[in-house]
């Protein structure tokens, strides 16, 4: 128990992140702007290969000046990348720039005077190697001349994978297209339907599963009621103090991670992930199989240190500590996302049967402290330290690469740009632990669908995670906190409905314990 209610109180304190786009754009201070600079600002797909083998693509940005780059793929050109010389691309180069893509550093001279040298030199175009990870927009000079060459900033970071590419003196290659992205992915769908899935599985898992590993209706009823006492005392009773603390600890670990954010920092939550995604794998895989076959958890032997443990679980840990350890070394392989996926579904199904909400009093404290944590972190943080917190911390800011994985993602499927879509795993399990609310208090008081409180919250946690993704197409992609939408369309519909049932008394001072010590149909 001390173990458990550990691992799920640490686990609960990283699970409220958001996660937005990574892809930031600052602007430059505008100059006057001649009358021939007219290019809108492109974002910019900069694919590039090493010795015929592609590497991992680069976001850029166009300059108000140059030509304009194609939208589709195969109206671009691969061409040969070479670095100026000198690198800062002020001056006519040493180096052959002819049908190639230069590359020089920001700084020391004008946009328009690189792109004016580069085009002298009889560059094809030119990327423009920023000094920080946020890439400005390019504007025209004063003394400003016409440009025929395509003309991208791209961030440090891929500057520094194609020079060091460069130096290792293999042929670099690059082509320079400005897809379209689509409005919505079809992989959206599919994440709806996993996070949504998730709530469900979760909130039947102990009726549907746990209760066959402990309650065999064949079973002597002082040794069924002995187990379920067994399983009672695993479970973690959320109390008002426990959710305004926890909604303070991870404000503060916020802050933390946005002041000392690193690699270290993130290695420290992906070994919290894996431990909490081995023991909900091990939990569930050991729940499935005991329901196929009753006796596989009546096989015990003494372990050094550990005590009495099962032979299923001796089998079993192993196998899930592997999977975990397999998802740490390939990580960052594009099939990733499944093993990542499936550790974190675990997860949650596992914190949703250690950790529940007693009644609705503790959930609107929870929920409501959930939904200004994270309404301030997105939206008003930037006030106080002049960016937003939450999206920050979710860009991985100085992370070295890694990225924070308390998150479901999946791939995009029909977006030349790539990437994923992503849920938190805040934002399935909060409104979970008031939906795994919901399905009890219905079968205590036997309730059915149509009266009942579960199906109702379900259909509101479908809505609001739709809400949230026309939230996030509306504002063009910036990320929106989703307990702003998950919050109402669950606790609001509870409320609703129990005042509407004449239940919002019983609901706010529910005692799940004395329910069920009550015979069925007692009062």
């Amino acid at each position: 128990m001390a173990l458990s209610s550990t691992i799920i109180n640490l686990l609960l304190y990283f699970l409220s992140f958001n996660f937005y786009s990574p892809f930031v754009v600052a602007v430059d201070e505008n100059k006057t702007k001649p009358s021939f600079c007219h290019n809108q600002f492109q974002s910019v797909l900069v694919r590039n290969w090493v010795d015929g083998v592609e590497r991992e693509y680069i976001e850029g940005l166009s300059g108000e000046f140059g030509s304009v780059l194609p939208m589709e793929e195969k109206k671009a050109r691969r061409l040969p990348a070479v670095l100026s010389n000198p690198l800062n691309g002020c001056t006519l180069p040493s180096s052959k720039l002819s049908n190639s893509i230069a590359l020089s550093a920001r700084g020391d001279c004008e946009f328009m005077e690189k792109a004016q040298v580069s085009q002298s030199g009889d560059a094809a175009g030119l990327l423009v190697i920023n000094d920080e990870e946020d890439i400005f927009e390019m504007m025209c000079s004063e003394n400003a001349v016409n440009i025929m060459i395509p003309v991208v900033m791209i961030p440090a970071s891929g500057g520094k994978q194609i020079k060091e590419s460069i130096a290792s003196k293999g042929k670099v290659e690059l082509l320079l297209y400005a897809p379209i992205s689509p409005v919505v992915d079809v992989s959206v769908v599919f994440l709806w339907m996993i996070a949504v899935g998730c709530v469900i599985l979760a909130s039947i898992w102990s009726e549907y599963i746990a209760c066959e590993q402990h309650c065999d209706p064949y079973q002597d009823s002082s040794i069924a009621g002995s187990a379920k006492d067994d399983s009672e005392k695993d479970v973690l009773d959320i109390s008002v103090m426990g959710a305004v603390c926890f909604i303070i600890v991870a404000s503060t670990f916020l802050v933390v991670l946005f002041f000392f954010m690193s690699s270290w920092f993130v290695w420290l939550l992906i070994l919290f992930f894996c431990i909490g995604g081995t023991q909900g794998m091990t939990a569930c895989a050991i729940a499935l199989i005991s329901r196929v076959s009753r006796n596989c958890r009546n096989h015990t032997v003494k372990l050094p240190l550990f005590g009495d443990a099962t032979v299923l679980s001796i089998v079993v840990f192993p196998l899930c500590l592997a999977f975990a350890i397999f998802w740490v070394v390939h990580r960052h392989a594009s099939y990733s996302w499944f093993f990542q996926d499936f550790l974190g579904i675990c997860l949650m199904i596992n914190v949703l049967q250690l950790a529940r909400l007693p009644n609705i009093k503790v959930a609107a404290v929870l929920l409501s402290c959930a939904f200004v944590y994270d309404i301030f972190w997105v939206f008003i943080s930037p006030l106080l330290f002049h960016e937003s917190v939450m999206v920050a911390v979710a860009r991985g800011k100085n992370s070295g690469g890694e990225s924070i994985p308390m998150v479901l993602r999946l791939p995009k499927l029909i977006d030349p740009w790539g990437g994923y879509n992503m849920v938190g795993f805040g934002d399935v399990i909060f409104p979970g632990l008031l939906i795994s609310f919901a399905f009890r208090y219905d079968r205590a008081n036997n309730k059915g669908f149509k009266d009942g409180y579960f199906l109702w919250l379900t259909i509101g946690y479908g809505f609001g995670l739709f809400l949230t993704y026309v939230g996030l197409y509306l504002m063009n992609g910036h990320g929106q906190p989703a307990l702003l939408y998950l919050v109402p369309c669950t606790l609001g519909t509870l409320v609703v409905l129990g005042k509407v049932r004449g239940e919002l008394r019983m609901l706010w001072d529910y005692d799940e314990n004395a329910s069920l010590s009550r015979p069925p149909g007692g009062a």
